[in-house]
């Protein structure tokens, strides 16, 4: 989150207007991050899709775990280096949109409508391919109330600067569960895959994934102040230890059981 931050603010502080009408730590505050883990959002929230259909949040959810991404689609700086590093990651990951997970971008600019949405749909189609598209990924807009009570939901906040006539925001995705539980936030504009993987793996509940992604999870830990997954060093110690015990174990056995072995043999070489 603070790298995004980062990021954003040294995109906005060569904008004469932010430079002298906004403060830095007004800034910070007006774009404040803090995501509620574990919370539900609003699945009753009624969107319009690039179709110029009625959409409710609920349509995407139930079946599988959901990556939110909130952005606004004329935006020229972070929104763009965020779809194109969500895109990028997809392109990698060995699990599939529309399959394994979903994916609903939603634009928070009240004033953007569906041609906008369908312009961001037709760039998804070209890089991850039609089907997984339109099995699993919505582009939405909606009105102002409806965009203030998802973004509340997962606490996001963000700013209209009138002058630039630009959005102040931070920038990342959010894991939800099948029921629209806040589960995890990836922050930034690049996305791993293994980070993506584990938190859908994790938002999933064990339906996505295979045993080799639930040890990843006992070996990796998801840090909530940076939105990434390290190596959880304490736990991959304590295996290396349980694993070393373990090999000294079989190491003893064996030798008690050659010894074993040698004295029923020794009194027979006596024998005449």
């Amino acid at each position: 989150m603070v790298i995004a931050a980062m990021l954003f603010l040294a995109a906005i502080w060569t904008t004469p207007s932010f430079a002298q009408t906004a403060p830095i730590a007004e800034i910070f505050d007006r774009i404040r991050l803090s995501p509620p883990l574990g919370s539900k959002v609003p699945l009753d929230l009624s969107f319009v899709d690039a179709d110029r259909r009625s959409a409710r949040l609920a349509d995407s959810f139930g079946e599988r775990p959901v990556i939110l991404h909130l952005v606004y689609y004329q935006c020229p700086m972070l929104c763009k280096l965020s779809s194109d590093g969500l895109l990028r990651s997809l392109e990698t990951l060995s699990l599939e949109p529309g399959t394994d997970f979903s994916i609903v971008t939603v634009s928070f600019d009240p004033r953007e409508g569906p041609e906008l949405s369908a312009r961001a749909r037709q760039l998804a189609i070209e890089r991850s391919g039609r089907e997984a598209v339109e099995n699993g990924w919505q582009f939405l807009t909606g009105d102002e109330a409806t965009i203030e009570r998802l973004c509340d939901a997962v606490g996001f906040r963000y700013t209209y600067d009138e002058t630039t006539g630009q959005f102040a925001h931070a920038s990342g995705v959010f894991i939800l569960t099948p029921n629209g539980t806040l589960s995890r936030y990836l922050s930034g504009v690049e996305f791993s895959p293994r980070d993506l993987r584990l938190a859908i793996v994790e938002a999933s509940a064990g339906r996505v994934g295979t045993a080799t992604d639930q040890l990843m999870l006992l070996c990796y830990m998801y840090d909530p102040m940076t939105g990434k997954y390290g190596f959880a060093i304490i736990t991959a110690i304590r295996a290396a230890g349980i694993a070393t015990v373990g090999g000294l174990g079989l190491a003893i056995f064996a030798m008690l059981r050659r010894e074993r072995r040698k004295s029923r043999i020794e009194p027979e070489d006596f024998v005449e």
